[in-house]
């Protein structure tokens, strides 16, 4: 028996929100860390104590039963999207400031708006993409395609990671919403968790004890190969909120993209956008150069308008809905649940 998809946009947007803000939380920690721990190390540790609170979520939704799934293979890939976003992500982020990686990661809702179509079947009109395109624009803007590598600050390859990381965390987010029809949010949480936990014990394995990072000069490197140090009392609780953190982003983003459209949540997750700039400028100083700024400005209109378009949309489905019922003549679909969500 197939379950019907949920559509339940104001609780889904509730907990994109609450998710992109431990994100936020969650770059601004691990640059942090950055300098003097290796990437696979922090992701350990992180992953370490978000699995254990996953698994106090799974037994609150129901118990170890709904652990198991009859899509493993495709967890699996779930779950390999999700550590290769985060990877590449955070290694630029060793090198870039705060909230140019960010800008440049928000490519992502603009792909997840645009796979939706041919992945979950969903329909986009002219308007959202024409939109998409516009903030596309404001991504190559930030990578600023004329200016000679040398007048850069890093090379090209590292302005690319920020965008692969959005390009298959889009991909990640449109499987979670394929899977959330039979899986809970907590265990689609606890299979990433587990995903991040293989690999880094992978990476400590072949690369842990820091030999590959010898020699080494590349910032970005060097955070992803360096040896593992036991953290300073200082740094302990840190780690210790990277574990929180990661359990409350796992459960928010597999909630809202099982509740909602992708094409209705993805626009909310630019609310990262000016919390990097904020964190970014109050924490390291740095406030982004004008091309950043001009990209930032393109991809926020960009998202503004697929959501003031979607929820027109939904306001003329209502309408019809509303209007069919009262002559008898439609019949609502009972996974179609569309909530009103004010906007301040």
């Amino acid at each position: 028996m197939t379950l019907p998809r949920q559509n339940l946009a104001g609780l889904g947007i509730l907990f994109v929100l609450v998710g992109v803000f431990c994100i936020s939380i969650n770059d601004l920690l691990i640059k942090q860390l950055s300098g003097g721990y290796p990437l696979h190390q922090i992701v350990f540790v992180r992953s370490g104590i978000g699995i254990l609170f996953s698994l106090m979520i799974v037994q609150y939704e129901g118990g170890w039963g709904i652990l198991r799934t009859d899509h493993p293979w495709l967890h699996a890939m779930r779950g390999i999207l999700i550590v290769i976003a985060n990877m590449t992500f955070f290694v630029a982020l060793a090198v870039l400031p705060l909230a140019d990686a960010t800008a440049l990661f928000f490519a992502a809702p603009l792909f997840i708006t645009l796979l939706s179509i041919p992945v979950l079947g969903e329909k986009v009109g002219p308007l959202r993409l024409t939109a998409v395109a516009i903030g596309f624009a404001g991504v190559v803007i930030m990578q600023r395609p004329w200016a000679d590598t040398s007048a850069l600050e890093v090379s090209r390859i590292v302005l690319l990671l920020p965008v692969l990381s959005a390009l298959t965390y889009a991909l990640n987010q449109l499987l979670t919403r394929k899977l959330g029809v039979s899986s809970k949010a907590s265990a689609m949480a606890v299979y990433i968790q587990a995903t991040f936990i293989l690999v880094s014990v992978a990476f400590y394995v072949v690369a842990g004890d820091g030999r590959f990072a010898y020699g080494a000069t590349n910032g970005s490197v060097i955070f992803l190969l360096r040896a593992w140090v036991w953290p300073a009392d200082s740094d302990i609780w840190v780690f210790a909120g990277l574990g929180v953190n990661s359990a409350i982003i796992g459960y928010c983003l597999s909630q809202a993209y099982r509740l909602a459209d992708a094409a209705t949540i993805a626009p909310f997750e630019y609310i990262g956008l000016p919390l990097a700039v904020v964190w970014g400028f109050l924490i390291f100083g740095d406030l982004p150069v004008i091309e950043v700024w001009i990209g930032i400005t393109l991809i926020l209109s960009a998202g503004l308008f697929v959501f003031l378009r979607e929820r027109q949309k939904a306001r003329v489905v209502a309408r019809g809905q509303i209007k069919g019922a009262i002559n008898g003549g439609v019949k609502r679909h009972p996974s179609v649940c569309i909530t009103t969500f004010p906007v301040a």
